[in-house]
């Protein structure tokens, strides 16, 4: 039998991210071989993964982050079951770590980004090896990206709600914040109202029309009733048309022009969790 060091399951723990007992544990069984030790923790991770694979996982971290250009970001959703492991500084680690590989690699969509390899293996695998170290299922359900001239990020407080958002050129910073900060407030359907694809349109015009027809409105005026609900949705709902949260005289599209008249916004994303 291997004598096992402190120092040997503190290296393990490093390599790991598993608790002290569990890494003990891994070496005693691996006789000391510290590469045995680390597949021990491994499979017991992927196996603590598949048991939980039917628990809820309503909690975690949603994250976003730009490149050090500003000409890319990329933004995830790490799951877990509660929102003590949410706020562990272990978790929040993992969490970023997945999200830099995904910034640094720019996979095409979250299939890919979990088959890439990021420290000798799958993301999939690494997810569900930290799983096992949790105790919870973890679980990496979204992934987006933006590419432009100039992209934000934003992230709300604990971690709940995140943004990007791309410009077709440089402008000030704080007014591109200002944007992605109104797309977590308002949490726009698209960018313009010819943006809005047509099952939204289509579902809105009939909601308008429903309406104006349980009030008692005219069959003949039900449709000109229902585009003027569309038209106030449109302004609710479009980036470009909302009122600016910091200042309800002006919508977005008069603040970025006021800020530079030939910017436009290309793309945004938000993904919200418990919101």
């Amino acid at each position: 039998m291997a004598e096992i060091t402190a120092a040997d399951v503190a290296k393990l723990r490093k390599l790991t991210g598993a608790g002290m007992m569990d890494c003990k544990n891994a070496l005693v069984e691996a006789n000391g071989d510290m590469e045995r030790a680390i597949e021990l923790i491994r499979e017991r991770g992927k196996a603590i993964a598949n048991k939980r694979a039917d628990r809820e996982a309503g909690e975690g971290a949603a994250i976003s982050k730009v490149n050090q250009a500003g000409t890319r970001g990329a933004m995830i959703v790490l799951n877990c079951e509660t929102d003590f492991v949410a706020k562990n500084a272990d978790f929040l680690g993992v969490a970023n770590k997945i999200l830099d590989h995904a910034l640094n690699t720019a996979p095409a969509n979250l299939d890919a980004l979990k088959e890439s390899s990021l420290d000798g293996r799958k993301v999939a695998d690494f997810v569900a090896e930290f799983s096992g170290i949790t105790g919870e299922k973890v679980e990496l359900s979204y992934y987006e990206q933006v590419e432009a001239p100039m992209v934000v990020s934003y992230i709300h407080m604990g971690n709940k709600l995140a943004t990007l958002v791309g410009f077709s050129k440089a402008i000030d910073i704080q007014a591109a914040k200002d944007v992605a900060m109104q797309v977590a407030a308002m949490s726009p359907v698209a960018i313009d109202k010819d943006d809005v694809p047509e099952d939204i349109r289509q579902k809105e015009f009939e909601i308008g029309r429903e309406q104006a027809r349980l009030e008692g409105k005219p069959e003949n005026m039900l449709d000109k009733i229902a585009e003027g609900k569309l038209q106030k949705f449109y302004k609710e709902s479009t980036l470009l048309n909302q009122e600016f949260v910091k200042d309800s005289k002006l919508t977005i599209r008069q603040y970025l022009q006021s800020v530079d008249k030939d910017v436009k916004v290309t793309a945004f994303k938000r993904v919200s969790l418990n919101l």
